[in-house]
């Protein structure tokens, strides 16, 4: 340690070189922070998480057929049979899969109806293949749009991942809220096409009814009593025509109640080739009904076709009528497509709106010619991201304000409790280029998470007792009447040994953390960081001990 003295002190005695520290302290802080304007490290809420299953949401337009759905299903299911990952594939027609972890908020168990279906896709073990269930939605994602979506006009096939954290609808989410249903839908549909063309939002859809043309059969009353026709039979003959309908029931000793006898026509019996006024009313012609004295009437006479349009369900939130976009982030934190698309609809709708920033990213857009208000509200993992990092931001800067009061009260000066603050804080340098590092190293992306910057914030309390070590014992020898550049120097050779061993300690015992796809963060940030402290501690903090008057 007399070496690491000498180099201390010789530091200490240049003026030259206690400049040229703090120049590259500096330096290397202002590097590590330009990291993030630049992209170079990223930020993201938590990092992809492998697991062995995955889901297809598979939406066809309102109104679309079961037989639509089934060939949409089977070609997303041909596609899935071809990967050798893949064990076994639940389709669940017409309704949402049993509740998992990110259904619970995706809402699956409330999807009811012919136009829609989830698909569940199991895989083999996580440590039985390499390839990671992220990396293979991302793959997968592209072949199966393309090949399954055109087969229905106006289909969203959408992949749907585990979530390493708390489940949200979806990574990015706009609530657009205004006061005409007609508007808000317009203006979502250009909203929807500006996410579509940002580059890695995936998945991009709107979350509401569709309105579609749709055919009523009304029973022609007065025509029906004068055919002698009976009503219950019309009705009945109506609904096996086209769904089925129980004719008779069947008494059983392993049952409690009859048990119904159900008639379904063939496929090619109920089937229309098309629907449209014309081939329900050529249906309706082919299909016959006895009256009470045996004449067989066909239902055309009885019944007329009635074309409307849908009532699609009217969504509210807050009691203001609000429409839903969502999209996903493909293998990227949502912030940074957020930001592109934010600045691409301030600069493709300037035109026709009067646009203003309201609370964090959210927008107020004022329609010109209208004077129609909208409201822009971002959701969704974003707003849980940024939520999270200025809650653990806030816990950051109460650490900072408690270390730094704390060491006042014990040693009455401003200046050394100064020192010891900016000594933990510059650990951050390592913290960020740790991630850097790790991003060159693994495959993927390497984000700084929130788990990163819980192990910065725990940081704090050990990058402070190395200074505290430092400075008690610098102390400690002045007021034996010690030279205090000498001084200086002996403490830090003297404490540099119990210094490294828990540096050490906390290197190997996070070794472990690092490894781990969600608390990586964590242990990178408390390796590297606490690399960078131990330099802080033995380098800069005796420089800075040596400019403080307060130390004597």
């Amino acid at each position: 340690m007399h070496r690491l003295e000498q180099f201390i002190y010789g530091i200490l005695t240049s003026p030259q070189k206690k400049k040229m520290v703090l120049l590259l302290t500096f330096l290397a802080f202002l590097g590590s922070v330009l990291m993030f304007p630049t992209n170079i490290v990223l930020a993201k809420m938590l990092p992809g998480k492998s697991t062995n299953t995955f889901s297809i949401y598979v939406d066809l337009p309102n109104g679309s057929s079961f037989d639509e759905n089934q060939k949409v299903n089977q070609c997303v299911v041909s596609l899935l049979q071809k990967e050798k990952e893949v064990r076994n594939i639940e389709v669940f027609s017409g309704m949402g899969s049993p509740l998992d972890y990110a259904g619970l908020v995706k809402g699956s168990g409330f999807k009811m109806g012919e136009h829609l279906s989830e698909i569940v896709v199991n895989l083999s073990d996580l440590h039985e293949r390499d390839e990671r269930s992220y990396s293979m939605v991302h793959r997968l994602r592209p072949l199966i749009q393309k090949a399954c979506e055109p087969l229905v006009e106006r289909t969203s096939i959408k992949m749907v991942e585990q979530p390493a954290g708390p489940p949200t609808l979806s990574a990015l989410v706009i609530e657009l809220y205004g006061e005409d249903e007609q508007s808000l839908r317009g203006l979502s549909k250009e909203l929807k096409s500006i996410l579509e063309h940002t580059p890695d939002l995936v998945d991009v859809d709107i979350l509401n009814d569709d309105i579609y043309t749709k055919y009523t059969l009304i029973l022609d009353t007065q025509k029906v009593m004068h055919s002698n026709v009976a009503i219950d039979a019309l009705h009945s003959l109506l609904y096996l025509s086209f769904e089925g309908a129980a004719v008779a029931h069947k008494n059983s000793d392993m049952s409690p109640a009859q048990v119904p006898i159900f008639v379904v026509l063939s496929e090619g019996s109920k089937k229309i080739a098309q629907l449209s006024r014309e081939h329900l009313e050529a249906k309706l012609a082919s299909v016959m009904i006895p009256n009470h004295m045996g004449t067989l009437i066909p239902l055309n006479t009885l019944v007329r076709v009635e074309e409307t349009q849908s009532t699609p369900t009217i969504m509210s939130k807050n009691l203001q009528k609000m429409v839903t976009i969502v999209a996903e982030a493909d293998l990227v934190s949502q912030v940074y497509p957020l930001l592109d698309a934010r600045s691409a609809i301030k600069e493709k709708l300037k035109e026709r709106y009067e646009i203003r920033s309201s609370h964090l990213f959210d927008l107020e857009l004022k329609d010109k010619r209208s004077g129609e208000v909208f409201q822009l509200v971002w959701d969704g993992e974003m707003k849980v991201t940024m939520d999270t990092f200025r809650d653990l931001g806030g816990a950051f800067i109460a650490a900072l304000v408690l270390i730094f009061l704390l060491m006042v009260v014990y040693y009455k000066s401003f200046a050394i409790s100064g020192v010891i603050l900016l000594g933990s804080f510059l650990s951050i340098i390592g913290v960020i280029v740790g991630h850097w590092v790790m991003d060159v190293l693994v495959q993927g992306t390497f984000f700084l998470t929130a788990t990163s910057l819980i192990g910065f914030i725990s940081l704090m309390g050990i990058s402070s007792r190395n200074s505290l070590l430092l400075i008690d014992f610098s102390m400690t020898l002045m007021h034996k009447g010690m030279e205090k550049k000498r001084s200086i120097a002996i403490a830090v050779a003297t404490r540099a040994k119990p210094i490294f061993l828990t540096a050490l300690a906390i290197i190997l015992a996070s070794t472990l953390l690092a490894t781990d796809p969600v608390f990586g963060g964590l242990g990178v940030a408390l390796i590297f960081g606490t690399i960078a402290a131990v330099i802080v501690s033995l380098i800069v903090v005796p420089v800075l001990m040596d400019d403080t008057k307060a130390v004597h």
